[in-house]
């Protein structure tokens, strides 16, 4: 009996691990292909650009992703402005496109208006840019030095609170964001948290660590 049961387990079928195409940048040395952890079931290929003054930045990464967070995204706090575009496929090393997806650097005002810090004034009007429809507000300590920053994000950077919250709690630690809708709504500390991870730019390298 003791072989009939070990015959039947070994028939069971072991799942394929995804591959997908990774590329060395500031998140991490991958280079060429890995296999993506159970959780993460597409490849990513994407281009966050980072605005900081007259100085504009690109990022091109390939590496494994849930669905969920293959997101096109837009943060802005008045002094830095991040912005990413993705592309997201299912297959065994589909992500091997050399022409990485860009995103819109040049947006207008849309009409939107929030808080944003300017030292320690943290009621500047900051004009929101492009599919920045919400305000934003984080306060907490990052390593060390305590913090408040506001400003403007897009719908995706507020509705996956849950899918990225757990992976930067162990080095985020204290670190509230709260999202909220209405002009110069973050005002207050009163809103639902969200996503600690898309507003500062020193928490960027978690995403895809």
């Amino acid at each position: 009996p003791a072989q009939s049961i070990t015959s039947s387990c070994a028939s069971f079928p072991v799942a394929d691990t995804l591959k997908c195409k990774c590329s060395p940048s500031i998140y991490g040395s991958c280079s060429g292909e890995s296999e993506c952890p159970s959780q993460n079931d597409h490849c990513l290929t994407a281009t966050q650009t980072t605005i900081h003054g007259d100085k504009v930045s690109e990022h091109n990464v390939k590496s494994c992703m849930k669905a969920e967070l293959c997101l096109d995204f837009s943060i802005n706090n008045g002094f830095h402005r991040l912005l990413q575009k993705s592309s997201c496929c299912n297959g065994d090393l589909c992500n091997t496109q050399t022409d990485y997806p860009k995103p819109d650097n040049k947006s207008t005002p849309n009409g939107k208006k929030c808080f944003a810090c300017d030292g320690e004034n943290c009621m500047k009007t900051l004009n929101c840019l492009g599919d920045e429809n919400y305000c934003v507000k984080v306060t907490g300590n990052v390593q060390g030095v305590s913090l408040t920053t506001k400003g403007c994000a897009s719908k995706a950077v507020c509705s996956v609170v849950n899918q990225v919250t757990s992976r930067i709690l162990g080095q985020v630690i204290g670190v509230k964001l709260s999202c909220c809708q209405g002009d110069y709504c973050n005002s207050a500390s009163s809103a639902s948290p969200v996503l600690l991870l898309l507003l500062v730019p020193l928490l960027f390298s978690n995403l895809f660590s």
